[in-house]
């Protein structure tokens, strides 16, 4: 089973960050957290990395809907998108929501996981 949806885009890292907001708000979605996983590592680990951001994006209704369903789903919110560089192309994966169905076993999520998707698939195919 992919755990996650991907797109591979040409163009700058930095282009791509601000592509990849303003596609996930115009799918409702609002970012919670950010972690350059880049800049951490290397000022933690003195690790040297390609860049690599994760975005927590939250849609507040389908958050609502998930929470409303299963209090402990907060483990699994929000949903992650990652922003990496590779090569002369930057990669763009979102987790996919199916997982909370699969992670929990409730048929209460699936709702919330098709409309997530769809959103989250809206954002990355408005990428391409």
């Amino acid at each position: 089973m992919s755990y996650a949806r991907t797109v591979t885009l040409a163009g700058t890292f930095d282009e791509t960050v601000e592509a990849v907001r303003r596609a996930l708000a115009d799918q409702g979605f609002g970012i919670l957290t950010e972690i350059d996983v880049q800049a951490t590592l290397q000022a933690k680990l003195g690790h040297a990395m390609e860049p690599y951001l994760i975005l927590g994006a939250c849609n507040p209704p389908l958050a609502r809907q998930a929470l409303d369903a299963d209090r402990a789903i907060g483990l699994l919110l929000p949903c992650n998108v990652v922003v990496r560089a590779e090569g002369d192309q930057v990669i763009v994966q979102a987790i996919d929501p199916s997982t909370l169905v699969t992670l929990t076993g409730l048929d209460a999520m699936t709702p919330v996981a098709d409309e997530a998707a769809r959103r989250l698939d809206a954002a990355l195919t408005a990428l391409t």
